[in-house]
């Protein structure tokens, strides 16, 4: 159709691959039918040898689903290693139907994930499997976040005592924290062994702040005490109103030691990027 310009073409031919069902309902969908007519398909597509021209459309249709698969799996190795080939399939499925492919990128693609899966259909374990991807998706985002300078020992040192009342941490890009109720963090540290080695999904209070440092992606296993205190510190309120707001509801609480350990923990893991004065 020679009145189609690029960004026609290229917005039918979306339309066209991101649809359910089977390729000539994907060539009649309203959106692609409104740009191009089935009945006209040999004038934007031409035969080859071999294959007619849905033929070839279809090439890049059926397709599409596995590399979602694919690209998914990339991002949610533990959950697709969970549900197993057959419900994982299941699952892109409907998840790509709901959240088709906008982007230039897929490394967007599956940020809804863990906001689907909590309304899924004929998925057992959906509050793991929720927690689970809530955390993988954490660790994606870490992996890809832009680099930022990291808190250093000196830079810690160069501190006044006097000025740690009123400091503020700043957290890295990559920083993510997380508070769960099932035990994902736990399962997700045997996804290497053998399947008898995954502890049983089960409901477990856990807390862990996802870091970057050195282009490797930390998990840091919290407590409650310890997630109050970065939580607060990450919503921007001062060291000396953050160990105040865990001290008061926290029990037992944490010892000044403790607190100190924490700091250096999450400074080595690459949590902070600077101190504010």
């Amino acid at each position: 159709m020679a009145d189609l310009a690029l960004g026609g073409l290229q917005r039918w031919m979306q339309s066209v691959v991101v649809h359910p069902g089977k390729t000539p309902q994907a060539l009649a969908s309203p959106e692609a039918a409104s740009l191009v007519p089935p009945g006209r398909l040999g004038e934007v597509v031409l035969p080859s040898a071999t294959l007619d021209p849905a033929e070839r459309v279809g090439i890049y249709h059926e397709m599409y689903l596995l590399r979602m698969e694919e690209a998914l799996e990339g991002d949610y190795p533990g959950l697709s290693h969970f549900l197993g080939p057959k419900r994982w399939s299941r699952l892109v499925q409907g998840y790509v139907e709901a959240h088709p492919s906008r982007s230039y990128t897929l490394n967007v693609l599956g940020r809804e994930m863990a906001d689907y899966v909590s309304d899924a259909p004929r998925l057992s374990h959906r509050g793991f499997c929720r927690d689970l991807a809530r955390l993988e998706w954490a660790i994606t985002e870490a992996f890809d976040a832009a680099e930022t300078p990291l808190l250093t020992e000196e830079n810690l040192a160069a501190v006044p005592p006097d000025a740690w009342e009123s400091a503020r941490l700043v957290p890295t890009a990559a920083f993510r924290l997380l508070g769960l109720d099932y035990n994902a963090p736990a399962w997700l540290d045997t996804l290497r062994d053998d399947d008898h080695d995954h502890p049983l999904p089960r409901r477990r209070p856990s807390w862990v702040a996802v870091c970057r440092r050195d282009y490797k992606v930390y998990r840091v296993p919290l407590t409650r005490p310890g997630h109050r205190l970065l939580e607060a510190l990450a919503e921007g309120l001062s060291v000396g109103e953050s160990v105040a707001l865990c001290l008061e509801r926290s029990r037992p609480r944490p010892t000044g030691d403790q607190v100190f350990a924490w700091f250096r923990e999450w400074a080595r893991a690459g949590a902070f990027q600077a101190v504010a004065l």
